[in-house]
């Protein structure tokens, strides 16, 4: 099940899910997920766009968290959709569960109007690359290093 997410009543499952699924903090951070990183699940977005207006999405296995996805508007240009994090849990991994994510952000995307879908990737993460161009991703040309990472933005039209 797919399901938007509320800090309300779903902060504790996001901070269990992101230790279980820390391996993406550390690649991407160098450090696993600290304290605070729950609460930012619910509040970080792309510049310009309003963290109210983003989705956040939980997809569970047996009541259990395993997958966070976090869909905003307006970036990189007015009308976009940009999806700001897709990430399951070690344990889903492999099973088509980011594929049935992806389709199901596509189609809210969709419902929004945006023309195309975009996302960042890391240099340093061949495997999520992979799956990105698998799912219709094409780089953008654009790129920039955040001081530790090396990132490419793709987009899919919709």
């Amino acid at each position: 099940m797919i399901r938007p997410l509320f800090p309300e009543t779903d902060l504790p499952a996001v901070a269990i899910f992101l230790q279980e699924a820390a391996d993406y903090y550390i690649l991407a951070d160098g450090e696993a997920p600290g304290p605070s990183a729950a609460r930012e699940y619910f509040t970080d977005c792309p510049p310009g766009c309003d963290p109210t207006q983003s989705i956040r999405l939980g997809l569970f296995r047996e009541s259990r968290l395993a997958g966070l996805a976090e869909l905003s508007f307006g970036f990189p240009a007015p009308g976009d959709a940009y999806l700001g994090l897709l990430i399951l849990a070690p344990w889903v991994r492999g099973q088509g569960h980011g594929a049935r994510m992806l389709s199901h952000i596509e189609d809210l995307s969709r419902a929004a109007g945006a023309p195309a879908l975009y996302l960042a990737v890391l240099e340093s993460n061949p495997r999520g690359r992979t799956f990105w161009e698998r799912e219709g991703f094409r780089p953008t040309g654009v790129t920039r290093h955040d001081g530790r990472n090396l990132i490419h933005r793709l987009s899919k039209p919709l």
